[in-house]
């Protein structure tokens, strides 16, 4: 047989003609139609709306606006997130649409949330600097939200240029910052891989001429700036895929809403701009605790409360180097959450959404004092058995929690299951041989712990909003699943039943959350049967 792969493909100018023909007609009829509803999504790229979580103005100063957000929860927690927004730009990044915004998975949570929105710097504001920033805006918002919440010590969250100002806001008044969580900060400048880091080199950079030829900086100015560090992608692709997806509003709106971002900057006063050039890009005083404002020295060694660190992978704007390298710096607990995104990603992606922000949520409950899913059951076993149970949020997946256990003696168990109330309450049933009852009380979530030798009840009070609604569904699904017999379950007869009850599997919710596997070598059936089984007993749990 000879092989004739070498030879070269013979064309065909009919076919070819006929292939040219059938692109140019669809390229064409691809023009008329999108240009049939251009006019339209020009429309609505023109009325899109923003930062619609409805809020109210309770302090200003200056250009200066605090708002606080409206709760969508029927009670929120104690401790206060005050988020501290960059100087560049409007705040509504945070709050871009309902399904996009960073202040409505806060307070769908339970908590209760201000943000500072900057305004915009006039010519009378050039002499603004680090110093008015922290010590006269931020420390009178925190002041405002401290008194309106009766609490000695808030929750703030920064983000990029406002992450930095919280930090140094943290490290010069501790005593009034509960936890600090910082998103895409910049807060080391030597090596860390940034464009705008090598760009802002005192070598080649001098910030007091721009503010001399500019007075404010102008948004233009540094947009243009921002737009550069990726020209092809700022200048032509993304058009391009607008132009693919025209036929899709809910891109074209979204697209639209992120370009109003882009283009509706703010000015950045003079003297806060070449503040933060000099001494924390090209000097880099902050990481090396040698930054001073207003002649007092901003001790990082301060920073001992908890510390969030919510960085993206693939952000070039800071680059995670930037950020994660001050964790070795300062004497704080820090808690880092990576995701692969990018700097704005961060704030409007959907699986950050889904993935990111309900952690964050957790962990400002977890480490203000507020019962996370675990701390109610944990409650429970301390006080009856005198074990500790904690979680971490962090590690697993985005469903996921790890549970630790431990008593007198040291560890004794941990693991990483979903992060729902009965998966928890199972874990811990399984780790110590005890049976934990959840059910609601006047007051709060009463937890009830039998074990062979003790028993007791325990009432968990101040539970945040969503952490209690869940708790109250699994009560209610667990009711539910407890009024069906394992019989009931098609495939699994008196003989399965038995034997499934002999191995501690005495109900369709411990069914539901029991693995295949562990089913079938109880039941002594095929692991099909077995996975059959639980779908079916987790169907009914779900109600």
């Amino acid at each position: 047989m000879t092989d004739n792969s070498w030879e070269p493909t013979k064309s065909n100018p009919v076919t070819n003609t006929a292939a040219i023909q059938r692109e140019v007609m669809k390229t064409a009829a691809d023009v008329i139609r999108k240009s049939a509803i251009a006019d339209d999504r020009l429309t609505s790229m023109a009325s899109v709306d923003v930062g619609e979580t409805p809020s109210e103005v309770v302090y200003t100063e200056n250009k200066l606006e605090l708002l606080h957000y409206e709760p969508l929860t029927e009670s929120q927690h104690d401790v206060p997130i005050l988020v501290v927004y960059a100087l560049i730009n409007k705040p509504f990044i945070l709050d871009l649409q309902p399904d996009r915004s960073v202040v409505r998975r806060l307070l769908e949570a339970g908590h209760d949330v201000y943000l500072i929105d900057w305004g915009e710097p006039s010519r009378l504001d050039v002499s603004l600097g680090i110093y008015d920033y922290v010590e006269r805006y931020i420390d009178n918002c925190v002041d405002v939200v401290r008194d309106r919440s009766g609490q000695d010590a808030i929750n703030v969250l920064g983000y990029c240029m406002g992450g930095t100002l919280s930090t140094i806001y943290a490290a010069l008044h501790p005593e009034k910052v509960k936890t600090l969580g910082l998103m895409a900060t910049g807060l080391y400048f030597e090596d860390s891989g940034g464009i705008l880091e090598l760009w802002g080199d005192g070598a080649y950079y001098d910030s007091r001429g721009v503010t001399e030829m500019f007075g404010t900086v102008p948004a233009e100015f540094l947009a243009i700036g921002f737009a550069l560090m990726d020209p092809i992608a700022n200048y032509l692709t993304k058009y391009v895929h607008l132009y693919d997806r025209l036929e899709n509003e809910d891109f074209v709106e979204n697209f639209a809403r992120m370009e109003r971002w882009l283009s509706d900057g703010v000015d950045v006063a003079s003297e806060v701009y070449v503040q933060f050039l000099e001494d924390i890009y090209q000097s880099n005083c902050l990481y090396r605790n040698e930054l001073e404002v207003g002649g007092e020295h901003v001790d990082i060694m301060n920073l001992d409360m908890p510390v969030l660190q919510i960085v993206g992978e693939y952000d070039n704007l800071v680059p995670n180097e930037a950020s994660l390298a001050f964790n070795d710096v300062i004497p704080a607990d820090v808690t880092v959450i990576q995701y692969p995104t990018g700097h704005v990603g961060l704030s409007m992606s959907d699986t950050v959404h889904r993935d990111v922000w309900p952690e964050v949520a957790e962990w400002f409950f977890e480490q203000s004092g507020a019962p996370s899913l675990a701390d109610v059951i944990g409650e429970g076993i301390e006080e009856v058995l005198g074990y500790d149970v904690e979680t971490d949020v962090t590690v697993g997946g985005a469903d996921e929690v790890e549970v630790r256990i431990a008593g007198e003696s040291g560890h004794i168990d941990h693991g990483i299951v979903q992060r729902d109330v009965e998966s928890i309450r199972r874990f811990v049933e399984d780790a110590l041989g005890v049976d934990i009852r959840i059910s609601e009380g006047s007051d709060g979530i009463v937890v009830q712990v039998q074990g062979d030798e003790t028993a007791g009840r325990v009432v968990v009070m101040g539970i945040a909003a969503a952490i209690s609604e869940e708790i109250e569904e699994a009560i209610e699904d667990a009711d539910l699943a407890a009024a069906v017999e394992l019989e009931d379950v098609e495939g699994i007869g008196p003989t399965y039943a038995g034997r499934l009850r002999e191995a501690g599997i005495e109900d369709v919710m411990s069914l539901a959350t029991t693995e295949p596997e562990t089913v079938a070598a109880a039941a002594e059936a095929t692991r099909d049967q077995a996975q059959d089984w639980v779908e079916s007993a987790r169907d009914l749990a779900e109600g």
